[in-house]
């Protein structure tokens, strides 16, 4: 057996007083196991099972009745707990009476006023009332997230009150965790409810049943009365004469109540017509509210209140209903013109066009708003393009207040390329060399580079909501449940599947436009006849650098990347890839013009600061200058993703290896120039050699000028270098930024730098080898010398010790600037001496025996000082020579020969010893 349950105990009731028919809510323990246990319900004496809604063990919801006591408990009985009790009381208190005959500034409510004649409330039925909980079964909330419910639910519910109530959601809200047999004590309990409402009014006749005990009790009792007294059958009985007095009873009241009565019911025809005016009005205050949200802005709450009254009143027939539906038709297509008119207003946000547009759809707006949209926002785009272009053409012509913005390139300040690759390699050699211009500037933008960018950014912030416009009214976002319910939405999905082709022009046009504008501001050449006046009208008064260039690419590159993530079909971008080649093509045009045009001015920065190499800083800032430019296009020449090669095709390849053929001949040119100018023309108040450089004599550099064999003798030495390292160095890097042709380029360059080279040394020899070889034969035959007659050999004569003075001199020139050149000049100078000598020997018809010995000297004296630098020109011109002589007959000759050439060597020991230092450093070296 199941243990007995404890007595309901009642723990609280709110509100704690109030009058009767006041709606409270009890709360205590034990308080039932279901409705049906629930069998009496009593609150200061009064029964209020009628009433009562059992919503769990802990809580029942009734009205307070008609009790006698004004302040009691509230007792709780039940089937398994019995009778209960109650720590609590609930106070009861006395309505305000009002009769009949009394007048009162408000309306008495008829659902409950006070009867003086019965004293008694005459409350709505109970049944009427809505419960809280119509399946009679304990609620348990909150388990479910609402949003959950809403969106497993659209459109619907949990409110039993509402036409889209949902049983499905009202159970997972209310009662998640009920078991089945709770479910059917549900279902018992709403069949119980239906049936009361087919009681009629049994349940208020119910209500007043001890009216109807207490009367016929009364009567009962008269009727026992009178047949006691046997009055009841003669005449004039007391019935009678009841009967007539009530008669006289009711005319007389008649009498005083007609003017009440009158009053009555011309308020009762008032009422009606007030509440004729409230059961419509809904209908008559619409234009007016329709008005006021629209001034408002509540578009929502305007076609709602359409819809309904649409629903109602669409078809009536009503005359008055009539009228003011049309007024309300009125005002709607006023507001279908001004949703129209905002939606095609530009600016806009994609959120207020979508916005706009379901508005417009709910209304039934004739046409298609959706595609009017579009087509607004792509001539407004079309729109803002050239107007941005006109802006800045005005600008750049000086009739606009526009300005321009400072725009940097990778940092605020930009180094001068030349200036910093003078300043480097001066640093790199230690010197005190400094720049000749500010190592950097400010750059401020060009109004090309400014426009691109505004045009850029402009299209790539517009396009997307654009993009996304077109997408929504694709898919059919854009419109509402109502729309989709009319059909409306399938009607534009299929307009949108037509009208592909057209949005398709429309973003071709955009981009025609965004392409044709840049190339106007930035490639106007390449613009077709016509397209200037539209799409140009720039002032072209230079053209933009590399830097800047490079610069536009990277906008443009972006603006692309923006655009194909907007998953735009690739063929509607492919007219930007073509710009961007385009751009990039002559971007690296105008930097390599560019660069031959900064190392022309290189000419400027030659110092003639001569290192241990004897180089000058001349090929470093020219290879420098080169890298730079190079490493400024490494992002033009890499390829993005989407991007062709800019080398692909023949003729860019053919320029691009003869614009830098071009810069390599510059630079020759360049050296050419130096080398041969006039001395006035050549700076050298900042001359200096370097300290590890001997001089050997002292006296080159003392007056602080350079002669024009010293400046031949350096740009030998440079081009030495430039062919050796610096064209290779060069080449190197043309294949590591992928230039084609670099063979060819390098050949070209090569055989341009040894022209130079072969001619500049011809000069120098020239110049060196003319004055020595011209001296000997004047110097040979001074003081009339005749080789027929002359006196024993005492040493080798001054003539020859001059000459082999200017060799030294020479060697001493060479080898202060370059060691390296000393062995190819001193080779040709002993070639030249080597070569008239012989020549002077062969000249001579015939020599006596000590004119045989003194030439025999000499030439052997020559030969040994500079054997070094023979070669076999030089060794067969001395071998003819001494061909020429006649042989040493004796030994006693040859012995004389031999300590005259050991004279000679000892006697010019300090210039001889130096000469063969010289020569064996260089060949070490």
């Amino acid at each position: 057996m199941s243990r007995a349950r404890q007595p309901p105990l009642v723990t609280g009731i709110s509100p704690n007083e109030g009058i009767s028919w006041t709606k409270v809510t009890i709360r205590g323990e034990n308080l039932g196991t279901g409705p049906t246990d629930l069998i009496g319900l009593t609150i200061c004496g009064h029964n209020c099972l009628l009433t009562a809604e059992w919503m769990s063990a802990s809580k029942i919801v009734c009205r307070v009745g008609q009790a006698k006591n004004d302040k009691g408990d509230i007792i709780v009985t039940t089937k398994s707990g019995g009778r209960g009790t109650s720590t609590v009381s609930f106070k009861l208190l006395k309505p305000e009476k009002i009769g009949i005959l009394d007048q009162s500034a408000v309306w008495v409510d008829e659902m409950n006023y006070y009867d003086m004649r019965t004293d008694r409330n005459k409350g709505i039925p109970p049944l009427s009332l809505r419960p809280a909980n119509p399946l009679g079964i304990e609620i348990d909330k909150g388990r479910f997230p609402q949003k959950d419910l809403e969106t497993l639910f659209p459109g619907m519910s949990a409110d039993f009150t509402s036409e889209n109530f949902s049983a499905a959601w009202y159970l997972i809200e209310n009662h998640s965790t009920a078991s089945f047999d709770q479910l059917k004590m549900a279902v018992v309990n709403l069949k119980k409810q239906a049936n009361k409402k087919s009681e009629g009014s049994l349940a208020y006749v119910k209500g007043g049943l001890s009216t109807f005990f207490e009367a016929q009790d009364a009567l009962s009792a008269i009727h026992q009365k009178l047949e006691a007294d046997g009055t009841e059958k003669v005449e004039g009985s007391m019935t009678q004469k009841l009967e007539n007095v009530l008669n006289r009873a009711s005319n007389t009241a008649d009498t005083l109540f007609q003017e009440v009565l009158g009053r009555k019911d011309k308020a009762d025809s008032t009422r009606n017509a007030l509440n004729v005016l409230q059961r419509f009005k809904f209908l008559f205050n619409l234009p007016l509210n329709i008005e006021r949200n629209i001034q408002k802005g509540d578009y929502d709450v305007v076609i709602n209140d359409y819809e309904k009254a649409k629903s109602l009143f669409g078809k009536t027939e009503v005359q008055v209903f009539k009228k003011y539906y049309a007024e309300v038709e009125t005002r709607i297509e006023a507001l279908r013109e001004l949703l129209l008119d905002k939606l095609l207003e530009t600016p806009s946000t994609l959120h207020d066009q979508k916005r706009y547009i379901r508005y417009l759809s709910d209304l039934h707006a004739p046409g298609d708003p959706a595609w009017q949209c579009i087509g607004a926002q792509h001539q407004w785009i079309l729109q803002l393009m050239h107007n941005c272009k006109e802006s800045y053409v005005k600008e750049q012509k000086g009739t606009s207040l526009l300005h321009s913005s400072m725009l940097d390139l990778d940092s605020d300040v930009r180094p001068s390329p030349i200036g910093h690759l003078s300043q480097t390699a001066s640093l790199k050699r230690g010197s005190s060399f400094q720049s000749g211009r500010n190592d950097a500037w400010r750059y401020k933008a060009p109004q090309q580079v400014v426009f691109v960018e505004k045009l850029t950014k402009l299209v790539v912030s517009q396009l997307p909501n654009f993009w996304k416009l077109w997408i929504s009214y694709v898919n059919g976002s854009l419109f509402s449940e109502t729309a989709e319910k009319s059909g409306q939405m399938e009607k534009s999905k299929k307009n949108a599947r037509q009208r592909q082709n057209d949005f398709k022009k429309m973003i071709q046009e955009v981009m025609h436009s965004l392409e044709k504008l840049i190339r106007g501001a930035l490639l106007p050449f390449s613009l077709k006849e016509g397209e200037s006046r539209q799409y140009g009208g720039w002032e072209m008064k230079s053209e933009l650098s590399g830097q800047w260039l490079t610069h536009v690419i990277q906008t443009v590159r972006l603006s692309s990347e923006s655009l194909t993530a907007l998953e735009i079909p690739n063929d509607m971008l492919q007219i930007i890839q073509d710009l961007i080649l385009d751009l990039r093509v002559r971007c690296i045009i105008v930097t390599l013009q560019h660069t031959a045009e900064d190392i022309k001015r290189l000419a400027e920065k030659e110092d003639w600061v001569v290192d241990n190499e004897g180089l000058t800083s001349l090929p470093s800032h020219f290879e420098q200058c080169i890298v730079h430019s190079l490493q400024s296009l490494k992002t033009v020449l890499d390829c993005k993703p989407g991007e062709a090669s800019v080398f692909q095709q023949q003729k860019i390849q053919e320029d691009v290896c003869q614009l830098s053929i071009g810069i390599l001949q510059v630079f020759i040119d360049c050296l050419e120039q130096l080398s041969t100018k006039p001395d006035g023309d050549i700076d050298t108040s900042h001359l200096s050699v370097d300290v590890s450089s001997p001089d050997l004599f002292g006296s080159i550099h003392e007056d602080s000028s350079l002669t024009s064999e010293q400046r031949v003798l350096i740009a030998l030495s440079n081009c030495r270098y430039l062919e050796r390292h610096t064209f290779l160095n060069i080449a190197e890097h043309f294949e590591k930024h992928g230039f084609q042709g670099v063979d060819k380029i390098t050949q070209v360059s090569m055989e341009s730098l040894k022209e130079l080279d072969q001619r500049l040394f011809e000069m120098y020899i020239e110049s060196k080898a003319d004055p020595i070889v011209g001296s000997l034969e004047p110097g040979i035959y001074a003081g009339y010398f005749d080789w027929k007659d002359c006196l024993v050999p005492a040493g080798v004569r001054n003539y020859l010790k001059e000459a082999l003075v200017n060799i030294i001199a020479v060697h001493a020139e060479v080898f202060t600037i370059s060691k390296d050149l000393v062995p190819r000049v001193m080779s040709r100078i002993v070639e030249a001496v080597s070569e008239e000598l012989s020549r002077l020997m062969q000249c001579v018809s015939s020599f006596s025996k000590n004119g045989a010995l003194q030439a025999r000297l000499e030439i052997c004296a020559l030969r040994d000082t500079v054997a070094i630098y023979l070669t076999p020109e030089s060794n067969s011109s001395f071998k003819q020579a001494l061909e020429a002589l006649p042989q040493l007959s004796s030994g006693a000759d040859k012995k004389l020969l031999e300590e005259l050439l050991n004279k000679f060597k000892s006697s010019m020991h300090l210039q001889l010893t130096c000469f063969q230092t010289s020569s064996s450093a260089m060949i070490k070296t």
